[in-house]
C-alpha cells in the first residue's frame, strides 16, 4: 500500500504556472497513491510559462474542498498574480487552513495566500522577491530550501522540488494539523 493511498489532492493553478511546479509535485503524490486534480478558475485546459498543458478536472468555483485532503499551489508569476485576484480561488485556498489541511506552496503561489490572510505568524519560504510582501502580512520569511510549519510546506524555486516534493508527500500522509490555523 502507498504512503497517500486514498488521499485527494487538489493542485490549484490557472494560465502561466511554472510548469516542473505543476509536473513534479503532480508526479510525486501520485505516485504515492494520492488522487491529484486540477482545481481552476480556467476553461477546460491551463498552459504553463513552458507550454505544458493539462486538462483541468473542476472549477474552483464549484470544488468543495472538503472534498479533499490537502492543496498544492504551484508558482508562476502570471499564474500566481491572477489567482490572488480570484475570489472563489481565494475562498478555496483559506478553506484547508481553516480545515487544519496540510497546504504546500512554491516560488510565486504564496500570493494568493498573502489574499487570503493565512501567513500571519507563520515560517515561510518563497521566490525572494515575496520577502517583503509576506513580511507585510505578518509572515516569518526565510530562505531555506524547504520549510515546514505543521502542516504548511513551502519552497522558493524549481530547484528545491525534491525536497518540495518530500516533505508534501509527508505532511499529506501526516493528515490534519491542528496548529495548521487561517
Amino acid at each position: 500500500m502507498a504512503e497517500l493511498d486514498g488521499k485527494k489532492v487538489a493542485f490549484l493553478l490557472t494560465d502561466g504556472f511554472e510548469d516542473s511546479e505543476l509536473t513534479s509535485p503532480w508526479g510525486a503524490v501520485t505516485d504515492a497513491g494520492a488522487q491529484a486534480q486540477l482545481v481552476s478558475p480556467a476553461g477546460v485546459k491551463v498552459t504553463g510559462k513552458n507550454g505544458h498543458e493539462q486538462r483541468v478536472d473542476l472549477a474552483v468555483g464549484s470544488a468543495d474542498p472538503d472534498a479533499f485532503d490537502a492543496l498544492v499551489l504551484p508558482g508562476g508569476v502570471v499564474n500566481a498574480d491572477n489567482l490572488r485576484m480570484d475570489a472563489d480561488s481565494v475562498a478555496f485556498a483559506k478553506a484547508f487552513f481553516q480545515a487544519h489541511k496540510p497546504v504546500s506552496v512554491i516560488c510565486h503561489g504564496a500570493w494568493i495566500l498573502i489574499e487570503a490572510d493565512v501567513v500571519r505568524d507563520r515560517k515561510i519560504t518563497s521566490y525572494p522577491s515575496l520577502r517583503t510582501d509576506l513580511r507585510n502580512a505578518g509572515a516569518t520569511w526565510v530562505d531555506e530550501e524547504v520549510v515546514v510549519d505543521d502542516g504548511f510546506v513551502s519552497s522558493r524555486t524549481p530547484d528545491d522540488l525534491p525536497a518540495f516534493n518530500a516533505k508534501t508527500v509527508e505532511e499529506i500522509a501526516e493528515g490534519a494539523h491542528a496548529g495548521q490555523h487561517a
